[in-house]
């Protein structure tokens, strides 16, 4: 893909900003837009159930209609998104007994890991502080400075006092991690 991630974060947010102040072609072109990026994000994670995509997809669409009004304006899109895309997907795991015939590629959690909500210190912001508690503070800190606040991985290594070797290594295990506290195996 030609498009940078900073470039697709800035479409989509112009495009959802202006469809939550009532603009009706906003909001279906950037539907339509975000269904392509999750149809993808479910294709990675469920090669061997490609005909739950589509109903992925489209309960995905629904929730993100659903939770509109959380979105905080100040906040990445594709986090927002990808982390009710995410939400989604293990529950529909655990709905159907799956565990062993996944794929997950640890570089496609930058846009997964993400607050969904201000209001009442929201369930994902509250899911998200305690798993990332759980990780040790090096772990910790790059996945926040990284994947939650969106700084390079020589920023981080600059802020945290790491070698970037050490920041990219950090993020790995401290994903793994994660991954590993869902009760997903890679």
């Amino acid at each position: 893909m030609s498009e940078s991630l900073h470039t697709i974060e800035a479409r989509l947010h112009a495009l959802w900003t202006a469809s939550l102040d009532g603009d009706t072609p906003s909001y279906e072109r950037v539907l339509h837009l975000i269904s392509g990026y999750l149809r993808s994000f479910f294709k990675k994670r469920l090669l061997s159930h490609p005909s739950d995509v589509e109903d992925l997809v489209q309960e995905t669409l629904m929730a993100i209609h659903q939770k509109r009004h959380t979105y905080q304006s100040d906040q990445p899109l594709t986090a927002w998104m990808y982390a009710i895309a995410r939400y989604k997907w293990v529950d529909h795991l655990r709905a159907h007994g799956r565990r062993g015939h996944l794929h997950d590629d640890i570089d496609d959690w930058a846009n997964t890991l993400a607050v969904e909500s201000e209001e009442d210190a929201s369930d994902a912001h509250k899911d998200l502080d305690t798993l990332l508690a759980g990780l040790p503070a090096r772990q910790r800190e790059a996945i926040e400075h990284t994947r939650l606040h969106g700084l390079s991985i020589s920023e981080t290594a600059e802020r945290t006092g790491q070698s970037e070797s050490a920041v990219k290594v950090n993020i790995h295990r401290g994903l793994k991690t994660l991954i590993a506290k869902w009760g997903v195996r890679t």
